[in-house]
C-alpha cells in the first residue's frame, strides 16, 4: 500500500499533518488528518483563581485571542452570578465585531485567498499572501493592511491590549468608551463597511466569474452533507456575541435550540487514538463514524454553517449578500427560510458576508447612546461555583466550562473551541476531497494542494483545539540520520504501522 504524506499542511493556525494511503490500483483506500501538537490547557488551568482566565486562555492563540477572552469573560458572568448591563454588552459586542472583521480580513486574503486568487495550482512559492498583492495591486495590500491596523487599534483601545485583551471582568469590562474614541471608531466602522463590500466585489470579480473556480466549489469532493450549529438572535438571525445555540439538520429543518449552559445536554466528545484532537458529536442523534447524512451526529460549525442554521442575517447589506449568496447557489426557500449550502468551499464566501455583517453590527453599535455608559465595572458579592460562557468564534462556536471551589480556585475546566467542533467533518473533508482528486496513482503538487483546501476553508486553529484524555498522552518520536532516512521509532500510546 502506498502512503503519501503532507507534512507540514500549510496556511493555518498551529501544526499537522496528513496521511493518504492508496489501494493497488493507485484509489485512495484512507486519509487522516493528524495533528502532532497538544496545548493542554483545561489541564494547566486547573489551581488558578478563574479570574485569571480571560487573560490566560486568550494565549491559546495569538489569532483570536479574542474570542477566547470573551468566552471565558461571559463564564466568568455565569460563575459569580451576575448579569451584565445593556452598555457592558453593547461595549464588549462592539470591540468583538472589530475582532472579526480583522480575522476574517487575515484568512481571505492571507490563508485560504491565494488558492483562488493564484490558482490551486499554481507555483506553491508564490501562493500567499505577498502573491496575492502581486496579483491583484498593492493599494489592495495596502487596503488590507490598513483593515487589520485600524481595527486593532480598537481593540487595543477598548480591550487593554491590541494582542491577547486584558479589559474583561466578572459582569463588566474595565474601562469606559471616550468621546474621542468613540469618535474614532465610528469613522473606523464606516471603513470597515467599505472595505467588506470591496473584498465582496473581489470575490465576485475572482472567484464567482470563473467557472472553474465555481465548478469546484459545487463539486462533489468538496460537499458533504451534516447538521449545521450557529448563535442566533430572538428573530433566529446570526449573532456573534449573545444568544442561543441552533442546530438544524442537512434538510434545514430545526433539531434544537438551547441556551450555553446546557450544551452538554446536546453535545458529546469522543476521542480517536490517532488524533489530539477530541471529536464532538450531536448527542440526540449520536456518533455512527466518519459519515454525514441525517443518521449522523457529526455536526458543522464554520461560516457557512451559520449562514444555513440562521433565518438571515441582522442588518440590511449582509442580508442582500445573504440571499443572494443562497439565490446564486441555487437553494430554494422551504417554510420561509433558505434550504442549507452543502459545498464547502462556498464557505470563503460565507465568511465575507459575515465580515459584511460584523462592520455593520459594528457601525450600529458605535451608534447606541448608551455605548459611551461610563457605568461598566459592576461590584461581585457572590461566592462562585459552576460558570458556562459561549460566543461564536470565527472558526465555530466556542464553549467555556468552568467549575470552582468555594474561594473561585478552579477545579474544573473543559473547552469546545470552534476547530474542534469542526474536526469530524474536516476528517471527512479531506478523505473525501483525496478520493475524488487522487485517481490511479496519478498525484501532483496541485492536487495535493487541493486536498489541503478541503481543511483551509474550515480555517482551523490546531492550537485552540488539541486536548488530550489525562494518563493517555500518545507521543511519537522519529530518528532519522542526515539523509533524512527513519533508523529509528519510539512511540507511546501510538499504534505500529
Amino acid at each position: 500500500m502506498e502512503r503519501i504524506t503532507i507534512d507540514p499542511i500549510t496556511r493555518l493556525e498551529g501544526h499537522g499533518k496528513i496521511e493518504i494511503f492508496l489501494n493497488e490500483e493507485g484509489n485512495v483506500k484512507n486519509a487522516y488528518l493528524q495533528i502532532p501538537e497538544l496545548r493542554g490547557f483545561e489541564q494547566f488551568s486547573i489551581g488558578r483563581p478563574a479570574e485569571e482566565m480571560p487573560r490566560i486562555t486568550n494565549r491559546i492563540c495569538g489569532v483570536c485571542p479574542e474570542a477566547h477572552h470573551m468566552a471565558a469573560t461571559k463564564a466568568l458572568d455565569a460563575l459569580f452570578g451576575v448579569e451584565p448591563s445593556s452598555a457592558v454588552k453593547k461595549l464588549r459586542e462592539l470591540f468583538y465585531s472589530s475582532f472579526y472583521v480583522t480575522d476574517h480580513t487575515v484568512h481571505f486574503y492571507a490563508l485560504g485567498g491565494p488558492d483562488f486568487v493564484l490558482g490551486p495550482d499554481s507555483d506553491p512559492a508564490e501562493r500567499n499572501i505577498l502573491g496575492v498583492i502581486r496579483k491583484v495591486g498593492v493599494d489592495i495590500g495596502i487596503q488590507v493592511i490598513e483593515c487589520r491596523k485600524r481595527n486593532h487599534e480598537v481593540i487595543k483601545m477598548l480591550g487593554g491590549r491590541g494582542v491577547h485583551p486584558v479589559a474583561g471582568l466578572p459582569g463588566g469590562w474595565s474601562k469606559s468608551m471616550t468621546k474621542e474614541e468613540h469618535e474614532l471608531i465610528l469613522e473606523y466602522a464606516k471603513q470597515n463597511i467599505d472595505f467588506a463590500l470591496f473584498s465582496l466585489k473581489i470575490f465576485d470579480d475572482i472567484v464567482l466569474a470563473n467557472q472553474a473556480y465555481v465548478d469546484l466549489i459545487v463539486s462533489d469532493a468538496f460537499t458533504h452533507q451534516t447538521y449545521y450549529m450557529g448563535t442566533v438572535d430572538e428573530k433566529n438571525q446570526i449573532n456573534f456575541y449573545d444568544g442561543l445555540i441552533r442546530v438544524v439538520g442537512p434538510d434545514g429543518a430545526e433539531l434544537v435550540k438551547y441556551p450555553a449552559k446546557d450544551y452538554a445536554k446536546h453535545i458529546a466528545e469522543r476521542v480517536e487514538p490517532w488524533s489530539y484532537l477530541k471529536f464532538p458529536y450531536l448527542k440526540a442523534v449520536g456518533w455512527k463514524g466518519f459519515v454525514d447524512g441525517a443518521d449522523s451526529g457529526v455536526y458543522c460549525a464554520t461560516p457557512l454553517s451559520r449562514l444555513n442554521a440562521a433565518d438571515g442575517m441582522a442588518t440590511p447589506k449582509a442580508q442582500e449578500h445573504y440571499e443572494r449568496f443562497y439565490e446564486t447557489l441555487g437553494s430554494k426557500k422551504t417554510n420561509g427560510r433558505y434550504a442549507p449550502v452543502h459545498h464547502r468551499l462556498a464557505t470563503h464566501w460565507a465568511r465575507l458576508i459575515e465580515l459584511l455583517y460584523a462592520a455593520e453590527r459594528m457601525q450600529e453599535l458605535a451608534q447606541d447612546p448608551e455605548i459611551t455608559d461610563p457605568d461598566v465595572r459592576p461590584v461581585i458579592t457572590s461566592i462562585p461555583t459552576e460558570g458556562i460562557g459561549s460566543v461564536e468564534a470565527p472558526r465555530g462556536t466556542l464553549t467555556h466550562h468552568y467549575k470552582t471551589d468555594e474561594n473561585g480556585i478552579l477545579t474544573d475546566v473543559n473547552l469546545i473551541v470552534g476547530t474542534t467542533n469542526n474536526n469530524a467533518p474536516i476528517a471527512m473533508s479531506i478523505k473525501k476531497a483525496a478520493e475524488g482528486l487522487i485517481k490511479n496513482g496519478e498525484v501532483s503538487e496541485g492536487l495535493l494542494n487541493q486536498v489541503e483546501m478541503a481543511f483551509r476553508n474550515y480555517d482551523p486553529c490546531m492550537s485552540c483545539a488539541t486536548h488530550s484524555l489525562p494518563g493517555q498522552m500518545p507521543l511519537e518520536i522519529q530518528i532519522r540520520d542526515k539523509d533524512g532516512k527513519l533508523v529509528n521509532r519510539l512511540s507511546q500510546y501510538v499504534d505500529q504501522p
